[in-house]
C-alpha cells in the first residue's frame, strides 16, 4: 500500500487540507501531518529546534485514517516524518490546499512548496497543490478563503496523483500545481508552465512608520501592486487565463564556475 503523507501550511484544521487529504484516501494510506497553527510564508524553514520542545497532537479529521498536529512548521513537521515518527516511511508528499495560488517569486516563501522541499531531501517525491483566491490575495497568501472551490482543487489534485502513482518518474521530482478558483467545468485546460517572475498582485512598497512615544519603535507599513497580466507561458499566466498550471520545482545545485571575479579572487588570494 502506497503511504501518503499530507500536510499543509496554514493549519491542520484549516479547511483546504480535510478535502485533499480525503481525495488522496482512494489511492493510498494517508497520515496527515500538519502545523498546529498558521505557518504561512514559513517556506522550508524548521525553526529554532533547540529551543522547542517538540509536541505533537493527535486530532480527529473526518475521513482520514490518522492525523497529527505539529507544533511548527510544515517542512519540520515533514523532518520528524522522514525520522520515522509516524511510522515507517511515506512514498509520496501532498501540501495543501493552499488559498491562493503560489506562483512567481511566491513559489520561493512558500510554506506548502517548503513542505515537499523538505520531503524531497529525504527522497520523497513532493505535490504541491494551491488555489487561486478571487478575493484579496498578495504573495501567495489569501486574506479571505471563504469563497475558495476546494473540491476543484481537490479533484484536480487527485487525477494528478492517480497517474503519477501509475506511472511514477524515475526521479525525485517535485510539481508545483495551481489551480484555478473555479468550478471544474468552467477550468479552460492545463498547461505545463516555468516559474514567474511575479505573482498576479505582489507588495510593492514597505514604509517604516514611528510609534507615537516610542523611538525605536516602527510598524512596517505595506502597500499592494495593482493586479499584473502576467505571460501566458508562466505559472501565474496560466492561472490568469482559466487554466490549472503545472510546474516541475528543480534541484538546488551549485554552478561550477571558471572564470574566478574579484570576489574569488580575494578568496583566493586569502587562503592559498
Amino acid at each position: 500500500m502506497v503511504r501518503i503523507l499530507v500536510t499543509n501550511d496554514d493549519g491542520v484544521l484549516a479547511p483546504g487540507i480535510l478535502p485533499l487529504a480525503q481525495a488522496m484516501t482512494e489511492h493510498g494510506d494517508v497520515t496527515v501531518v500538519a502545523p498546529d497553527t498558521e505557518y504561512s510564508g514559513a517556506g522550508a524553514a524548521i525553526g529554532a529546534i533547540w529551543e522547542r520542545v517538540p509536541h505533537v497532537t493527535r486530532h480527529q479529521l473526518d475521513g482520514v485514517p490518522e492525523a497529527w498536529a505539529v507544533n511548527g512548521p510544515p517542512a519540520l513537521a515533514v523532518m520528524y516524518a522522514r525520522l520515522g515518527a509516524f511510522g515507517g516511511q511515506f512514498d509520496l508528499v501532498v501540501s495543501g490546499i493552499n488559498p491562493g495560488a503560489n506562483v512567481g517569486r511566491s513559489v520561493y516563501h512558500s510554506g506548502t512548496v517548503g513542505a515537499c522541499l523538505s520531503g524531497r531531501n529525504g527522497g520523497w517525491s513532493g505535490i504541491a497543490v494551491s488555489q487561486a483566491s478571487t478575493g484579496w490575495g498578495v504573495e501567495g497568501q489569501a486574506w479571505d478563503a471563504s469563497n475558495q472551490k476546494w473540491e476543484t482543487a481537490a479533484t484536480v489534485a487527485s487525477e494528478f496523483v492517480r497517474g503519477f502513482l501509475k506511472e511514477p518518474p524515475s526521479d525525485v521530482v517535485i510539481a508545483n500545481i495551481n489551480v484555478p478558483n473555479l468550478e471544474l467545468s468552467e477550468i479552460d485546460g492545463w498547461a505545463m508552465t516555468e516559474v514567474g517572475g511575479l505573482p498576479p498582485r505582489s507588495m510593492s512598497q514597505a514604509t517604516l512608520v514611528p510609534r507615537p512615544g516610542q523611538p525605536d519603535e516602527f510598524d512596517v507599513d505595506v502597500s499592494w501592486g495593482e493586479p499584473v497580466d502576467l505571460p501566458e507561458h508562466t505559472d501565474g499566466g496560466t492561472i490568469e487565463r482559466g487554466k490549472v498550471s503545472v510546474t516541475y520545482l528543480t534541484r538546488l545545485e551549485a554552478e561550477r564556475r571558471t572564470d574566478l571575479g574579484s570576489a574569488e579572487a580575494a578568496l583566493d588570494q586569502l587562503l592559498r
